[in-house]
């Protein structure tokens, strides 16, 4: 029997390994700049086109190579960061694996340029599916130069599976916004189709953080600094009336190299614990240093994921930093200790006395007013009798009726109010509870939060803001798919400003908007004008509309496996449906009951909980029958 098992071509072999470290332009972005700074860089410039898939171009100023090393950087597991295991454990560089240009060069047509300081020539070579097909002696400046050309050319079941130009620019997007948070002493600059995005000046971390996500994060930043033997935390974190709902602007940085740890960011979430709600992100911009032997990073062909060896320990210096920095700075409460203790109580009790006397005021005045309301409806022969404290025949229902009867009969008897003459009267020493014209009927609401409607077998009650958002959706799921949403104009159209990540999915899901009747232009390079919104939408703030739908699009996207229409139907939805808390007319009321049933699944909102509830009226019986 002749042998089966023999070694894979280079190439073959190149385009398999490609397949872990290459996986999008960004992941090709994300390796040329590490190697960048590795080089010594001061200045890095990047350029880009279609999304990374023609063009992902990167120029720095380094060191630069010679000509051997510039053809070796092509080969398999050739390196100048490590020479052994031990170096392993002392890696304080990007790469260390050797395999990123050989990756790339795998899948890609790759020309490099570079010259070291001092030589008069430098080198170019072109590369193309692991294949030298050039390399000559040429003249450019000092540093490295880098063009990766038509990504995935030579697998076009790779280049496929590509997403738009607009996701893909999203993606390089992050990945320069970590390399330069993680270096703010390097200047940095980003092109794409001759439009520069970022042009990020050398400075202080603060500087980075607004030249990277915009002066408006200026004001919420706070400083987080401690030390320790064990490890050091410096950084901002954002404060707490900031934060969102979706992760994305969360950065950790062990040794300048960005992570990704569900473990710290629990650790930065639980300093925050009563300052905001369970559901929010903070903003923070962290970086850990700690000595190489205690962590491992290769674990993960992407190297964003560590290993420390005391977990708990850097959860607690962590944590711990946190706290302190939100308490330095005001952001949680604090006890005021200069106070004149018995001062403060006085004056407490005078604020109290002139806020009960203020209340009794405006009390007054209401019970004026409803008398007044009361005698225009007086008939000749009414008689007036005392009412006050009729509350108590619900509150003590677990007293004998004498006492009962005993508390109303001891109330002041001069106080005057309302009876009617009827029947309904006649065997009462106390009137029902007055309602309001507009609530009466047969649709009603119940503190604020649900709709109560009656049907001939019993009673329907509904949860107003499920029910409207189930409603809303699948309005917005048929105009995505018809293309039919209709638009209502802004007198003033506001601009909002993004950053570059959000400009870019803004600019992906930009068709689908425009279906939902939203009318968006571009206003330079990470600004959006708004001049239409959905007509069915009553709004006083499109800005803020489209923020929060651009926000709850994240959250959802992070948080489900959604396409983009379904996405953006449930997102509207959410942002634009009626809150519980929010007084209806019955109008209002009766067109979300019609409206519920019919949809095609009027049972369940979007978050998977009922709508409605019946309450058949045998039930009811059974309620007051043994």
């Amino acid at each position: 029997m002749s042998d089966i098992i023999h070694l894979l071509p280079d190439a073959i072999a190149n385009q398999i390994a490609a397949g872990e470290v290459v996986q999008r332009p960004a992941s090709a972005l994300k390796e040329l700049l590490e190697n960048a700074i590795d080089a010594g860089a001061t200045k890095v410039q990047v350029l880009v086109k279609d999304g990374g898939k023609t063009l992902v171009q990167v120029i720095d100023d380094g060191k630069g190579m010679s000509l051997t090393d510039a053809r070796m950087s092509f080969e398999r597991h050739a390196t100048s960061k490590i020479k052994n295991s031990e170096d392993l454990f002392s890696i304080r560089t990007f790469g260390f694996r050797g395999e990123a240009l050989a990756s790339i060069a795998a899948v890609a047509q790759v020309e490099m340029r570079t010259r070291q300081k001092g030589d008069e020539l430098g080198t170019v070579i072109h590369v193309e599916g692991s294949e030298v097909k050039k390399q000559e002696p040429a003249a450019c400046p000092e540093g490295t130069c880098i063009l990766v050309k038509n990504l995935f050319f030579n697998v076009p079941a790779r280049r496929n599976f590509l997403k738009s130009n607009a996701v893909e620019m999203r993606h390089l997007v992050e990945e320069f916004q970590r390399v330069a948070l993680s270096y703010p002493h390097i200047g940095f600059n980003m092109i794409q189709h001759d439009m520069e995005l970022f042009q990020l000046l050398p400075g202080k971390l603060s500087q980075r953080i607004t030249g990277v996500f915009g002066k408006s994060y200026q004001g919420q930043l706070v400083a987080c600094q401690e030390e320790t033997p064990h490890l050091n935390v410096k950084g901002y974190i954002g404060k707490p009336e900031n934060a969102k709902k979706t992760r994305g602007e969360q950065y950790f940085f062990v040794n300048n190299r960005f992570i990704k740890s569900n473990y710290l960011h629990h650790a930065v979430v639980h300093a925050y614990e009563g300052l905001m709600q369970s559901e929010m992100q903070p903003f923070y911009v962290l970086f850990l240093e700690i000595d190489p032997t205690h962590i491992d990073i290769n674990v993960h062909p992407t190297k964003t994921e560590i290993k420390f060896d005391d977990e708990r320990t850097v959860y607690a210096v962590l944590r711990s930093a946190v706290k302190q920095a939100l308490g330095a700075h005001v952001v949680v409460p604090t006890l005021d200790f200069s106070l004149d203790v018995n001062f403060q109580e006085n004056y407490n009790s005078d604020q109290r006395q002139d806020a009960e006397v203020k209340r009794e005021n405006t009390l007054g005045q209401d019970v004026i007013q409803r008398e007044n309301s009361y005698k225009s409806f007086q008939s000749p022969g009414v008689k007036k009798q005392s009412v006050s404290g009729w509350e108590r025949l619900f509150e003590d229902q677990d007293k004998p009726l004498a006492d009962q009867k005993s508390q109303l009969d001891t109330k002041d008897e001069e106080t005057d109010i309302l009876t009617f003459s009827s029947k309904a009267n006649e065997n009462r020493s106390a009137p029902l509870s007055y309602f309001k014209e507009e609530d009466s009927g047969t649709t009603f609401q119940v503190e604020l939060n649900y709709i109560v409607a009656q049907m001939s077998t019993g009673l329907l009650i509904l949860d107003q803001q499920a029910a409207h958002e189930r409603v809303l959706y699948e309005r917005y799921i048929k105009q995505l798919s018809q293309a039919s949403g209709a638009s209502q104009q802004c007198l003033f159209p506001p601009h909002v400003q993004l950053s570059q990540a959000d400009f870019a999915l803004v600019m992906d899901i930009k068709e689908e908007l425009h279906s939902l009747g939203f009318v968006i232009l571009e206003f330079g390079k990470d600004t959006v004008l708004i001049q239409g919104v959905p007509a069915d939408i009553q709004v006083n703030n499109e800005k803020a509309l489209f923020e929060g739908l651009l926000e709850q699009f994240k959250h959802f996207k992070s948080e489900l496996s959604l396409d983009k229409r379904e996405n953006l139907a449930r997102s509207l939805a959410r942002k634009s449906a009626i809150r519980k808390g929010t007084k209806l007319m019955k109008s209002e009321m009766e067109a979300i009951v019609g409206q519920l049933f019919a949809c095609q699944n009027p049972n369940y909102g979007l978050s998977g909980n009922k709508t409605f509830v019946k309450l058949d009226l045998q039930k009811i019986h059974g309620f007051f029958t043994k």
